[in-house]
């Protein structure tokens, strides 16, 4: 098959997306499959990568985020379809690009893939303390009926997790399908864990050997609420003693250093992008923890449990996801007091033991391989039953 993805979070320097593309590149050339990616850029440009293509767009940036652009032609979009004559189109965001794709008059299946939670990115989190969760939904049924009108212009609605699908389906979506991501294949395991990396992470926070260290990954934005991580690990720090090493950057950097500033046993470090040693960091802590609730499948919850490393993430979200598939401890997303106590709670129960279960649990998290064997399968499925039909 030709699938050609209409990826609008694809940035060359971004996150969990771009390692989901550059996995799914390698699978489908190792299935036989042909992918292209389509990305908005700020210039036009084919890159050859894993055995398929990625054709930049040129688009206009994002304001939010200047590393991402976003696409604002649509009848540009739809011409470079026309050419490529794909057997399958993916959308890879709920926004205007996937709009885009359910006019284009190709007469091929397309799938949603739901890189994206704006609802809970967005509303749930700018109103959650002072409206219901179905208040917002009301308030928001705008988006609830697009995301509708996109689910009858799909063939199929790929979900990374049961809460975003329970959520999808309860908005009265009926296309929707449950396919976690999973890790790459061949970079974390329990095996990499290095004693004195952890201790000497433990004494640049401040800290002696036998103290608690959690270790925090992800970009520095609004949804991922670092100064409320930062505030309960420095509650906790009252009742034990605990370290936490925070790992990224992004456009929060400001607020993410003023929240850390007063307390030493907080170290923050630049974003690493090299596999390898990120693979250390997160098989050397004794626990992830995790703020954001609106994480579709969330990555680095799972490096982690591939990685032996239990999780203490919201009770909301993929991160969710995470931590009910073993290793986990769950708190009241957005609530400090919650997660702090979660903090407590895990220092005081033995975080040697609680390690020995994740590590024993870490070999059963699914790999990306797993997962676009599965997604393929689907895929060419659908092909098949669109031209038997026709």
């Amino acid at each position: 098959m030709r699938i050609v993805d209409v990826c609008a979070f694809y940035a060359p320097g971004g996150g969990g997306v771009k390692t989901y593309v550059e996995r799914k590149l390698h699978a489908g050339t190792m299935a036989g499959h042909e992918i292209i990616i389509l990305a908005p850029s700020d210039h036009d440009r084919v890159v050859e990568a894993g055995g398929g293509r990625i054709v930049m767009m040129p688009a206009r940036r994002f304001p939010l985020d200047r590393r991402y652009s976003y696409f604002d032609d649509e009848p540009s979009l739809h011409a470079l379809l026309d050419r490529l004559q794909p057997d399958l189109v993916e959308a890879s965001s709920p926004w205007a690009s996937a709009a885009m794709v359910a006019r284009w008059r190709g007469g091929v299946p397309r799938a949603l893939i739901m890189h994206a939670d704006p609802l809970s990115a967005y509303a749930y989190r700018w109103f959650g303390s002072v409206l219901s969760r179905s208040a917002i939904d009301r308030g928001f049924d705008w988006f609830w009926r697009h995301l509708r009108r996109l689910d009858q212009s799909f063939d199929l609605v790929v979900s990374a997790s049961d809460s975003l699908t329970q959520r999808l389906e309860a908005g009265r979506l009926q296309r929707v399908m449950t396919l976690p991501m999973g890790v790459a294949p061949g970079h974390f395991s329990p095996a990499h864990r290095n004693e004195r990396l952890r201790a000497r992470l433990l004494e640049r926070c401040g800290l002696p050997a036998d103290a608690t260290l959690l270790l925090g990954v992800g970009r520095h934005a609004p949804e991922k609420r670092w100064p409320m991580v930062i505030d309960a690990v420095t509650s906790a720090g009252f009742a034990t003693p605990v370290g936490l090493v925070l790992v990224g950057d992004g456009r929060e950097r400001a607020r993410v250093r003023r929240a850390a500033a007063n307390n030493p046993h907080i170290q923050l470090l630049a974003p690493v992008h090299d596999r390898a040693i990120l693979a250390e960091l997160l098989a050397s802590a004794d626990a992830l923890v995790h703020g954001c609730e609106a994480e579709t499948f969330c990555m680095v919850a799972a490096e982690a449990r591939a990685s032996g490393l239990p999780v203490i993430v919201p009770d909301d979200g993929g991160a969710s996801d995470q931590a009910r598939s073993g290793g986990g401890l769950l708190y009241r997303a957005g609530q400090a007091d919650s997660l702090a106590a979660a903090i407590i709670a895990f220092a005081k129960d033995d975080p040697a033991r609680q390690r020995a279960i994740a590590t024993a649990l870490a070999p059963s998290v699914m790999t990306m391989d797993d997962h676009f064997d599965r997604l393929f399968a689907t895929y060419a499925r659908i092909v098949a039953d669109r031209r038997q039909a026709a």
